[in-house]
């Protein structure tokens, strides 16, 4: 397994570098087929001292990738919460591979995960709507207008279907989707 760490605002230290080696590292015994981890540790800049800490943890193996992310005020407490989510969407992603047949990558025996979280996720509401050509200014107003995170919208400036969508940072993200 190839294990990338980077720092955004944050010196990587030797000893940070030790520890995000020594918890990723065990990674592999839950899913054997990691090909890379890539890591990276940030301080953001945020109004809540509890959110400044972000580790990012994302896993690919044969094609799959895994990410997840999680904040705190403390960077090592932040590597902890980031592992022990990976190890929860690795045990869904092998129990989801075993349901469907496929062999489970890997040997070892699954994280034991609750029944909760084993419950396949279902589409629960249908919604159809009218799509507007607009901008990208016009389409975060309406996502304002609405309370929503995300917001689709046919760009006049693309002339494309687009979203846009409110990052955890306070910022704005776009999508442009292109057919493959």
């Amino acid at each position: 397994m190839q294990l990338i760490i980077t720092g955004k605002n944050v010196e990587v230290t030797d000893w940070l570098r030790s520890y995000v080696e020594k918890k990723i590292g065990k990674l592999d015994r839950y899913l054997p087929t990691i090909d890379e981890a890539r890591v990276e540790l940030a301080v953001e800049k945020t109004k809540s001292a509890q959110d400044r800490q972000v580790v990012q943890v994302t896993v690919r193996s044969s094609g799959t990738i895994l990410r997840v992310e999680e904040k705190s005020a403390d960077m090592f407490a932040s590597i902890d919460a980031a592992v022990d989510k990976m190890h929860r969407q690795i045990a869904r992603y092998k129990g989801k591979q075993r349901r469907r047949g496929r062999p489970s990558p890997g040997e070892m025996p699954p994280v034991p995960v609750s029944e909760a979280e084993e419950e396949e996720p279902h589409i629960v509401r249908t919604k159809r709507f009218r799509v507007d050509r607009m901008d990208e200014t016009e389409a975060i107003e309406q996502m304002e207008l609405l309370g929503h995170d995300f917001f689709i919208f046919m760009n006049v400036n693309t002339d494309r279907l687009s979203v846009v969508y409110r990052r955890h940072d306070g910022d704005y993200g776009l999508l442009e989707p292109e057919v493959v």
